[in-house]
């Protein structure tokens, strides 16, 4: 495999689960990991052998050094975080089941990332040996200042030649600091060569939307082909973007999912195969694992159906793996796209 690094940059918050598919009402004891999109990423792709840089901002305390231990333990770059602020994200979440659905509560206010100070990273310094720079819509939804810094790493990346990636991943109760998604997002967005979106976020930020379609009415069917008139939109609207993604996902029951993705390249339309997910031990993450597959995926086999189907497998790898992050190995991710689904044990 050739020398490839990938910077990604974002909040990573404390998650604190309830067990047990109990409500948070309920809980007496709280699981303790942490989440976020963009060091989701980078987890995957530090597991795939890829070398990676994970940019955050955290306040100096012993939770937050016990974060920074985690992503060390997986490999992944930290020494640009930055230090300042006094305080982590919060994440809480209850794992629905059947007919309920998962929730995710936010106490993320005033963190350590949205309170960062204007020019605290050097971002030419940050990506001087990178050749991919990923961010998602979570971090400019903060504040005003994680989305001038987003935006400063961005044309950073375009100056440098870096391969610059986004997840619009639209999070609506997240953009109260007094402009929406739609006023904030294009700048970063036609910076971009690669755009991810689920079924939503086009129509949601930009109103871009495929013709009859209802996520909360699927019963598990979505047409991969109706996404492509959204494809296209997205790429004529951004014209430095080469390729665009949209992840796919029926909801059955909150147990039961399928899963699918597609990649348009400006001409072409690959689409996934479709994976069938029952029992699902935590979706969260999920969008993220596709990405970091999918990251994977372009630089490894440099082809582009075979990225698409390494990113879909090892998000619906993902759904069996309880915290945010994707712990699947590239075995692991090849043996399932190689149809390898019976979950028979391996002696």
């Amino acid at each position: 495999m050739e020398r490839n690094k990938v910077v990604t940059f974002g909040e990573i918050m404390v998650r604190l689960g309830a067990p047990d598919y109990l409500k948070l009402i309920q809980s007496n004891s709280l699981d303790v990991s942490y989440a976020g999109a963009e060091a989701n990423v980078a987890v995957s792709l530090a597991h795939y052998g890829i070398s990676t840089d994970y940019v955050t901002c955290l306040p100096d305390n012993p939770v937050a050094e016990r974060c920074v231990m985690e992503l060390r333990g997986h490999k992944v770059g930290v020494k640009h975080i930055v230090r300042s602020g006094k305080r982590m994200g919060i994440l809480y979440l209850e794992t629905g089941s059947n007919m309920r659905p998962s929730k995710v509560f936010y106490d993320r206010e005033y963190s350590s990332i949205a309170m960062i100070e204007n020019d605290s990273i050097d971002w030419h310094e940050v990506l001087k040996d990178a050749n991919w720079f990923h961010w998602t819509g979570i971090t400019p939804a903060l504040s005003q200042n994680a989305a001038d810094e987003c935006l400063k790493a961005i044309k950073a990346a375009n100056e440098l030649g870096v391969t610059v990636s986004c997840d619009i991943n639209y999070r609506g109760n997240l953009w109260n600091y007094g402009k929406t998604a739609a006023e904030v997002m294009p700048e970063l967005v036609k910076g971009c060569d690669l755009i991810l979106g689920n079924e939503e976020d086009c129509e949601k930020v930009f109103g871009i939307k495929p013709l009859n379609f209802d996520a909360e009415n699927t019963n598990g069917n979505i047409k991969q082909e109706s996404f492509l008139s959204v494809c296209k939109q997205m790429i004529e609207k951004f014209p430095r973007c080469k390729k665009m993604a949209v992840t796919l996902r029926g909801a059955i029951n909150a147990n039961h999912n399928t899963w699918s993705g597609i990649l348009y390249d400006g001409n072409q339309l690959y689409q996934s195969s479709k994976y069938d997910i029952t029992d699902i031990v935590d979706r969260v993450g999920g969008g993220d694992s596709f990405m970091g597959g999918l990251i994977f995926g372009l630089l490894h086999y440099k082809d582009n159906q075979k990225a698409l189907d390494f990113a879909t497998a090892a998000s619906a790898y993902k759904h069996t793996l309880k915290g945010d992050f994707n712990w699947a190995t590239i075995e692991d991710v090849e043996a399932l796209m190689g149809g390898n689904v019976s979950g028979r044990v391996k002696r």
